[in-house]
């Protein structure tokens, strides 16, 4: 919008619509602003032209319609992710479990995350979670000396 504001441009072209705004407010507060730099909204894949008034009409309808469409897939995978955890099934990521010691005796060995995490065929990341969680573990395990 800081170079609409700006007129580095005169038109923008989108391929969808539905893509270049949250929501049917959103996209109408957008399309003001154009309308009020003089700049035209031309949507590809939907031959929309907002400088029409044909245009402005058809685009507020599709874009109402496509929101309703969002909201409902939203719904849709909501409902069904929470009839899998009703089922008992796990959703998500699958977990990975590694050997703690394992990373603790390649780092021993002076090999760096990103070696240990090809090694074991897991990202740095990971590697690195599991080795913070095992020092965190020992560390509580030990008895503070008073």
């Amino acid at each position: 919008m800081a170079d609409a504001h700006k007129r580095h441009f005169d038109i923008v072209f989108v391929w969808r619509f539905d893509r270049f705004a949250r929501s049917v407010s959103h996209l109408l507060r957008a399309l003001e602003t154009f309308k009020a730099l003089g700049i035209d909204f031309v949507s590809f894949s939907e031959q929309m032209d907002t400088s029409t008034p044909a245009g402005k009409m058809v685009f507020t309808v599709l874009g109402a319609v496509a929101e309703l469409e969002r909201s409902l897939i939203r719904e849709r995978v909501k409902a069904g992710l929470r009839n899998a955890k009703a089922k008992g099934k796990h959703v998500g990521r699958p977990l990975v479990s590694l050997d703690s010691s394992e990373i603790a005796r390649l780092r021993a060995q002076g090999l760096s995350w990103v070696k240990i995490s090809e090694k074991l065929g897991v990202g740095e990341g990971t590697v690195r979670r599991a080795a913070m969680a095992s020092a965190k573990t020992l560390s509580a395990a030990m008895p503070a000396n008073d």
